[in-house]
């Protein structure tokens, strides 16, 4: 079994330069923060200033995926 780093944030792939986050994910909304809308620059990838989970662009500069 893996380590999980606890420092590593929380990694979202999506297509669309502007996403949502309200830290829910599949557990309860009531768990979560606020929602905020979060806009994807040019680096390829934004943090929530909330929960630090990180949306990627896929195909963009800082999908690494391959």
């Amino acid at each position: 079994m893996a380590d999980i780093d606890p420092y590593e944030p929380e990694l979202a792939y999506t297509e669309s330069a502007r996403v949502a986050c309200d830290g829910a994910a599949d557990i309860s909304p009531a768990l979560g923060h606020p929602r905020v809308w979060l806009q994807i620059d040019e680096k390829g990838y934004v943090d929530c200033g909330y929960c630090d989970k990180r949306f990627i662009l896929k195909g963009g500069p800082a999908d690494k995926r391959h």
